[in-house]
């Protein structure tokens, strides 16, 4: 019932892997078709304008859609970490799963938090406990690594965005294997 309602209201699965302050961002937009998830476009873009477009033109004003950024949207503290880097550190640091600490003093904090009031302006709500089958416009931070480790079952994280081409293009193999075969 659920699935045959994502599919007739064109709901949307977007991903953004914010670039922070410099570099492109990856972006993906997903959609419920014939039973499962379908890719429509991966994409990298530079610019936050342009990462806008991007939503707006697979995203129409009307459709429900849940956009799910790799990056803190949402800053209150000029100094120290937020309560939930703190809680990712206490629970992923052992998996080397811990993130960079976000304040408002960072000179990132801007652009991430900026990001997020331009889908708010977009009518893409913060939601970090939604009911999951309420369809509607959302926008929730998400961290990749701690969502590996749960996943997946990991001991540790998989290192695909430093170190050696070699072993990072390793490490890529793995996460695709993981999502192929583990997560259907």
């Amino acid at each position: 019932m659920y699935s045959q309602r994502l599919e007739e209201s064109g709901m949307k699965f977007v991903g953004v892997d914010l670039g922070w302050s410099s570099g492109a961002s990856g972006l993906c937009c997903l959609a419920w078709q014939d039973g499962s998830l379908k890719i429509l476009e991966i994409a990298t873009v530079l610019e936050l304008n342009n990462i806008l477009a991007w939503i707006d033109r697979w995203v129409a004003p009307t459709v429900p859609a849940s956009i799910a950024v790799d990056a803190p949207t949402i800053i209150n503290n000029q100094t120290g970490m937020r309560l939930a880097d703190k809680l990712t550190h206490k629970y992923f640091g052992r998996y080397h799963a811990g993130c960079y600490p976000a304040n408002l003093s960072l000179p990132f904090a801007e652009h991430t938090v900026g990001f997020g009031n331009s889908l708010l302006d977009k009518n893409f709500q913060h939601a970090p406990m939604i009911e999951p089958r309420q369809l509607g416009r959302y926008q929730i931070e998400v961290f990749p690594h701690p969502a590996t480790i749960t996943l997946f079952g990991l001991e540790k994280i998989l290192k695909y965005k430093k170190g050696k081409i070699a072993d990072r293009r390793r490490e890529l193999n793995k996460l695709r294997s993981y999502i192929t075969n583990v997560l259907p």
